[in-house]
C-alpha cells in the first residue's frame, strides 16, 4: 500500500468514527433535557409510535427535529465556513464574521417588521436576499485599493458590515415590539421549537448547496495555491470564485432562516478538520460536515443541562466556544507575521 493509499484509507477511518460519534451525540440529543428519556424509550418512540404516550410525543414532536434541524444546519455551518475559508484565502473568513449570517437575519427582521411574514418559507427566501447582498457589500468594500480583497480587509470589512447591519437589526426590533415578539428566539440562534415543517422547507436548500459545496473541492484546491497557480492550471478565477460563494450563500441563508444566526461554528471546525486531514479539500469539506454538527448538538445538548428548568440557547453556548478559538486563531496570526 502506498503512502497515498494509507493516508486515504486512515481519513476514511477518521470520518467513519467521526459519523459514530455524530450519532451517539444524536442519541444525547434525543434522550436529554427536562426530562430525561432513555434510549430504549427513544427507539420505542421511533419504531412504534404510542400516540398516547407523552414520553413518545415528547421525541416525535420536540426532539427529534430539534435533533434534524442541528444535523442539518450544523453541516451547512461547517461547509460554509470551510468554502468560505478556501474561495478567499483567508482563515478568519466564516458566515458570521464575513457579514453573511447578519445579512440573512437583517433581511428577515425587515420582512417580519415591515411586510407581516411569519412563515419559514418566506425566511428562506429573505434569508438567501440578505446573505447575498451582504457578502457582495463585504467583498466589495475588501476590494478598495491597490491589494485588492486580501485576508485582513474581508475581515475587518466583515466586522464592520456586521457591526452596522446588527445596530439596524437592534433599531428595528427596539422600536417594534411585534417583531422583537416574533424574533427574539431565533435571532438568538436556536434550535428549540422547531417542528418538521421546518425540515422539510429547508432540506432541499440545503442540500443542494451541499452538492455545490463539495462539488469544488477540486476548485478550492487551486485557489488555496494563489490565484496565478489556478490560472495557469486553466481555472476560471472569478467562476470558481462565484461558484463556492453560491453554495455558502445557500448554505448559510438555509441554515439562519432555520435556526438563526449562530455564529463561530463556520469558523473552528474547518481549522480542526484541516488540522487533521491537511490541506486538502477533498478531506475537509466531508470532514467539515460532519464535526460541525458534533458542535453543535452538542453545545445544544449542554445549553439544555446547565441553567434548569431553562435552558441557554445553543447561539450563546456556541459563541463561549469559539470566541476564544478565534482570539486565539489571530493572535497566532499575528505572532506569525512579527
Amino acid at each position: 500500500m502506498s503512502a497515498r493509499q494509507g493516508k486515504a484509507a486512515r481519513l476514511t477511518l477518521g470520518l467513519v468514527l467521526l459519523l459514530a460519534l455524530l450519532a451517539a451525540v444524536g442519541l444525547f440529543s434525543l434522550t436529554t433535557g427536562a426530562r430525561a428519556i432513555t434510549a430504549e424509550t427513544v427507539w420505542q418512540a421511533l419504531i412504534a409510535f404510542d400516540p398516547t404516550s407523552t414520553e413518545h410525543r415528547i421525541v416525535w414532536d420536540l426532539r427529534l427535529p430539534r435533533t434534524i434541524v442541528g444535523l442539518l444546519v450544523g453541516s451547512a455551518l461547517g461547509l460554509a465556513g470551510a468554502v468560505l475559508q478556501g474561495a478567499t484565502r483567508n482563515p478568519l473568513a466564516d458566515p458570521s464574521i464575513l457579514g453573511v449570517n447578519a445579512g440573512a437575519a437583517l433581511a428577515v427582521v425587515l420582512g417580519v417588521a415591515f411586510l407581516g411574514m411569519s412563515q419559514l418559507s418566506t425566511y428562506v427566501w429573505l434569508a438567501f436576499i440578505g446573505a447575498g447582498a451582504a457578502m457582495l457589500v463585504v467583498y466589495s468594500v475588501a476590494s478598495l485599493g491597490r491589494e485588492g480583497a486580501t485576508p485582513v480587509k474581508l475581515a475587518l470589512a466583515g466586522a464592520a458590515i456586521t457591526a452596522v447591519l446588527q445596530s439596524v437589526i437592534n433599531a428595528i426590533l427596539l422600536t417594534s415590539p411585534r417583531t422583537l415578539d416574533e424574533v427574539r428566539f431565533w435571532q438568538v440562534g436556536s434550535l428549540a421549537g422547531r417542528s418538521i415543517d421546518v425540515v422539510l422547507q429547508v432540506a432541499p436548500f440545503l442540500a443542494t448547496g451541499t452538492v455545490l459545496a463539495l462539488a469544488t473541492a477540486r476548485l478550492l484546491d487551486g485557489l488555496s495555491m494563489g490565484d496565478d497557480v489556478a490560472r495557469a492550471l486553466g481555472q476560471r478565477i472569478r467562476l470558481s470564485r462565484g461558484l463556492a460563494g453560491l453554495s455558502a450563500v445557500i448554505l448559510a441563508g438555509a441554515g439562519t432562516a432555520a435556526a438563526g444566526p449562530i455564529a463561530f461554528v463556520g469558523l473552528t471546525i474547518p481549522h480542526v478538520a484541516r488540522a487533521i486531514t491537511g490541506p486538502g479539500y477533498r478531506w475537509i469539506l466531508p470532514y467539515s460536515m460532519v464535526m460541525a454538527p458534533i458542535l453543535l448538538l452538542g453545545a445544544d445538548v449542554i445549553g439544555r443541562v446547565i441553567a434548569p428548568p431553562g435552558e441557554v440557547q445553543v447561539g450563546i453556548v456556541t459563541a463561549f466556544v469559539g470566541a476564544p478559538f478565534f482570539i486565539a486563531l489571530v493572535r497566532r496570526r499575528k505572532l506569525a507575521a512579527l
